[in-house]
């Protein structure tokens, strides 16, 4: 089905096609034509960070930044949905366009910018929802809060959100807000690292219930950064990392009419670099630190090498632009058949 309408909605704007999809996406769910759109994955249950996922493909954050289309998302096989990026206020984000397809390369640009509507109307939405599978909920900054009070953003949408999520990401990676991949600097990270995880400690204590906090960090970092980082994780006890948000590099679109356009790049370019990424920091954390590996799957084979570079989770946002939601189970099967080929041997 997919196939058939994804020429009309590659007709639109990019972000009026997002919304029309969403939409759809609800409609189809509460008419219970859920079957004609997605054809449910085989059952692949992994843990990681204390969690049993129903299978290891989950939904990145970005795609439904305020929790409004839980239910119908969780009908497509994911094994988790992330929501947000979710700010203590509501933000309008950057002025449209900001959000670009580049088909030849199956890569979108965006430049968002957090646009949401608050970490109480995502709390409201949540709680609204039957759905009940495993939810990250995605934390992040307000555009006016200075870095050196950031930390306070990040306390008020934690304190907000732990009793909703089955764990909590920390985005200071986005390219779409002016000086916010400065907080992945060792020193500033580390401070603000140990703050979130005492908060953490404290509501899990309070609450009866402790919820896994990861860390979301850029592509665009070099090896010494990155060693800087796993340092950071590594005493801090943080539960998981997810590598990568998107890239600010360009070399692979720079023929493309829309690859000048200032934003964070996604899809099949940012593969490689992602999935080094994952390898370079699971061989930093060895086994003490769990790894969500996304960034450019558009197959099942790229969620196999995700996981081989040593991630114990993937997740896709890209990928399902371009090939619907049928990239799910496709996803999970693979991994499934894959790891049975393994096991047989």
């Amino acid at each position: 089905m997919y196939a058939w309408i994804r020429p009309l909605l590659f007709k639109l704007d990019a972000e009026t096609a997002h919304g029309l999809t969403l939409y759809g996406l609800d409609v189809a769910h509460r008419s219970d034509l859920g079957r004609f759109v997605a054809t449910p994955p085989q059952d692949l249950p992994v843990e990681a960070f204390g969690i049993r996922f129903p299978n290891p493909v989950g939904l990145a954050a970005g795609l439904d930044k305020n929790a409004s289309h839980l239910d119908a998302l969780g009908s497509l096989g994911f094994g988790f949905i992330e929501v947000g990026t979710v700010t203590p206020r509501p933000q309008i984000g950057n002025d449209r366009p900001r959000l670009f397809r580049l088909p030849q390369h199956e890569a979108i640009i965006n430049r968002m910018g957090f646009n949401n509507e608050g970490v109480d109307a995502l709390v409201r939405n949540v709680q609204k929802s039957s759905y009940r599978g495993v939810l990250g909920i995605n934390i992040g900054k307000n555009k006016d809060t200075p870095n050196d009070k950031a930390v306070d953003d990040y306390l008020f949408c934690l304190e907000r959100v732990y009793a909703h999520a089955s764990y909590i990401t920390v985005n200071i990676s986005s390219p779409n807000t002016k000086g916010l991949r400065d907080l992945q600097e060792e020193t500033t990270l580390r401070r603000f690292i140990e703050t979130l995880r005492e908060a953490q400690e404290r509501l899990g204590s309070q609450q009866g219930a402790r919820k896994p906090m990861l860390l979301k960090i850029a592509p665009d970092l070099s090896e010494a950064e990155l060693d800087s980082i796993a340092d950071v994780l590594l005493a801090t006890h943080i539960d998981g990392v997810i590598c990568t948000n998107t890239t600010i590099d360009r070399a692979a679109v720079a023929n493309d009419p829309h690859g000048n356009e200032t934003g964070g790049l996604s899809g099949r370019p940012l593969f490689a670099r992602s999935t080094d990424v994952v390898r370079g920091m699971r061989r930093r954390l060895g086994d003490r630190i769990g790894i969500v590996g996304v960034g450019g799957i558009f197959e099942g084979q790229d969620a196999v090498e995700k996981l081989d570079a040593g991630a114990s989770l993937v997740q896709i946002y890209s990928g399902l632009i371009y090939r619907g939601p049928a990239l799910v189970a496709e996803c999970v099967n693979e991994i499934h058949r894959q790891k049975d080929d393994h096991d047989g041997r």
